[in-house]
């Protein structure tokens, strides 16, 4: 007979070869799919804002210099030092214009005849002394009110910076509104700014520029700033740099 102890032991033993083994925890794989963080967008490059103190428009030397009735150049005599003579095209009184706006409109001049158009200079620097002259025969011609809508005085006048030239296209509207409506005068206000010109006296601006439509009449201003006004559909100088309205010369 086995003693107390032994059969304990017997029963122990037993007991541990009929017990079941514990399940192992079998790791499976996920079937949801790793995790991916997506990389943070890059951010847009932004446009610089347009800088409009870039160039000064008092100094009668800035390709920005704002001249109309109530903005008298100074000096009134003013002479630019870098004048140049458009080279290659037609320019009917072999007037000059500063460098920079010679080089422009030889290329606009270029540009348009490689659209089928011809177009020439018709009137570009004119000094003090030529614009004295020239005012005082449209005022004996016409009187000092009438003259006043079509030519500036002297020292008022843009043709006096050497950065406005009058352009024309052979045909019937020499120096006259309906120069917009040519071929010549519309591909010249589509692509102005292209070349850095913008029309200085646009229709419906009398009340601003002091001076009737002048679709021939263009203003280099340089190609961004040119390019600045198109997108901003501002058509004016005065009323881009916010300057007053110049409708009449102010009394002395």
């Amino acid at each position: 007979m086995l003693s107390a102890v032994a059969a304990c032991a017997v029963l122990a033993n037993t007991l541990l070869a009929c017990a079941q083994e514990p399940e192992r925890s079998v790791s499976k794989p996920s079937s949801a799919a790793p995790s991916t963080s997506s990389p943070a967008p890059k951010p847009k490059p932004t446009t610089p804002a347009f800088d409009r103190a870039a160039h000064s428009i008092d100094d009668p030397q800035s390709i920005w210099v704002v001249s109309n009735k109530r903005r008298a150049l100074k000096p009134v005599d003013f002479a630019p030092s870098d004048l140049a003579m458009p080279e290659g095209v037609e320019n009917e009184f072999a007037q000059p214009l500063r460098a920079p706006a010679a080089a422009a409109v030889v290329q606009l001049i270029r540009g348009a005849e490689q659209a089928g158009l011809k177009v020439r200079i018709i009137s570009a620097y004119r000094d003090y002394a030529t614009q004295v002259t020239l005012y005082d025969r449209y005022v004996e011609r016409d009187g000092k009110q009438q003259a006043d809508t079509y030519s500036a005085r002297p020292g008022h006048s843009e043709h006096q910076t050497g950065l406005a030239v009058d352009l024309d296209d052979f045909g019937d509207c020499y120096l006259a509104a309906c120069f917009g409506q040519t071929p010549a005068g519309a591909w010249i206000a589509a692509h102005a700014a292209e070349y850095g010109f913008v029309i200085r006296y646009p229709e419906g601006k009398q009340g601003v520029t002091g001076f009737m439509p002048e679709p021939w009449h263009l203003r280099y201003v340089g190609p961004e700033l040119a390019a600045e006004m198109k997108r901003t559909g501002v058509t004016t100088l005065e009323e881009f740099f916010g300057l007053p309205a110049a409708p009449d010369y102010a009394t002395p």
